[in-house]
C-alpha cells in the first residue's frame, strides 16, 4: 500500500485517536519549567515531554517556526529533533505563514516539506495563486491558507468589502477553486464563530485549522458545530500555551496530558 496523502492522514488520525486536537508545540525558553533548563537541550527535552505524554490522544502537533528560528542553529536541530518524536501516524504542522513568489515560495516549500518534513503548512495568501503553488503543487501535503485569523488585526483588512463581499470569503472562494489538487484547507479563528459557519458551508469537505480557543478565548460549542464537516470531521483545534504551560512544576507532562484530554472530551461532546 502507498504512502497516505494528507487527507487519509487527517481522517484516519482523526478516527484512531478520537481527537481533533491540535497541540501548538510553540515552546518558549523562558516559559518551560525551571528544573528543565539543566538539560542539554531543554526544549526538545520539554517538547518530548509532552508529545510523549499526549500522543494518544491528539490528531495533530503544529510547530510554530518562529519560536525555533529564534534559537538560532540549535533550534534547526531541535525542531527536526521534535519531528522525530512524534508517531509517524499523527499529523504534523509548519506554522510558517508564508506568503512569497516565485523560486522563493518554491524554496519555502522545499524547505518545510523535503528537509524538515512536516505534513501541512500554513500560508498566506496576499500575494496571489502564483505564491501558494509552489506549496499545493505538493500533492501529498496539506497547505492550509489564512483565510480569517483569530488576532485584533484581522479587522484591518480581511472584513474590507471588495465587490460587495468581505475580503476572507474571496480569499475562501478562491481556496476552493486552487483545491484541484484535494490538498488546501482553511485557517479560520475560533473569535468569529457565525463567519465560520458561514465558511464551512461554503467548503463542505475541507479542513480547517482553527486557532483561538484556549488562551484568546473563542467559543467551543460553536466552533465544533460550526466547525466541523456534517460528520464530525475535517477540523483541527488548535491550543498551545493552555497546553504546554499548564503546570510550571515537574508535574507539566501529566497536567498537559489533562488539559488535552478535557479540551478532546469536550470536543468529543460537541461533535456531529
Amino acid at each position: 500500500m502507498g504512502k497516505m496523502n494528507f487527507l487519509e492522514k487527517l481522517d484516519a488520525i482523526t478516527s484512531k485517536n478520537k481527537s481533533l486536537v491540535c497541540v501548538g508545540l510553540d515552546s518558549d525558553l523562558s516559559k518551560i519549567p525551571k528544573h528543565l533548563h539543566g538539560e542539554k537541550n531543554p526544549v526538545l527535552a520539554f517538547n518530548k515531554a509532552i508529545i510523549e505524554a499526549t500522543s494518544t490522544i491528539v490528531q495533530s502537533y503544529k510547530l510554530n517556526l518562529a519560536f525555533y528560528e529564534a534559537l538560532g542553529s540549535i533550534g534547526f536541530e531541535t525542531m527536526r529533533d521534535t519531528l522525530r518524536t512524534i508517531p509517524d501516524d499523527i499529523v504534523t504542522i509548519g506554522d510558517a505563514k508564508r506568503g512569497d513568489i516565485g523560486n522563493t515560495a518554491e524554496m519555502y516549500a522545499r524547505a518545510i516539506f523535503d528537509e524538515a518534513g512536516f505534513d501541512a503548512v500554513t500560508v498566506a495568501p496576499y500575494m496571489g495563486f502564483d505564491s501558494v503553488l509552489p506549496f499545493v503543487r505538493f500533492e501529498a501535503k496539506g497547505v492550509f491558507i489564512l483565510a480569517l485569523t483569530s488576532n485584533k488585526g484581522a479587522r484591518d483588512f480581511q472584513y474590507l468589502e471588495a465587490a460587495g463581499t468581505p475580503l476572507y470569503k474571496h480569499v475562501v472562494e478562491k481556496v476552493i477553486s486552487w483545491n484541484q489538487r484535494k490538498n488546501c484547507g482553511l485557517v479560520v479563528g475560533a473569535t468569529h464563530p457565525e463567519e465560520l459557519l458561514e465558511i464551512r458551508s461554503m467548503t463542505e469537505e475541507i479542513p480547517i485549522l482553527i486557532p483561538g480557543l484556549g488562551a484568546q478565548g473563542g467559543d467551543m460549542e460553536k466552533s465544533v458545530k460550526y466547525g466541523t464537516t456534517t460528520g464530525g470531521t475535517r477540523a483541527l483545534f488548535n491550543s498551545s500555551r493552555a497546553i504546554l504551560y499548564a503546570s510550571s512544576g515537574s508535574d507539566f507532562a501529566e497536567k498537559a496530558y489533562e488539559e488535552t484530554e478535557r479540551m478532546r472530551c469536550e470536543i468529543n461532546s460537541f461533535r456531529g
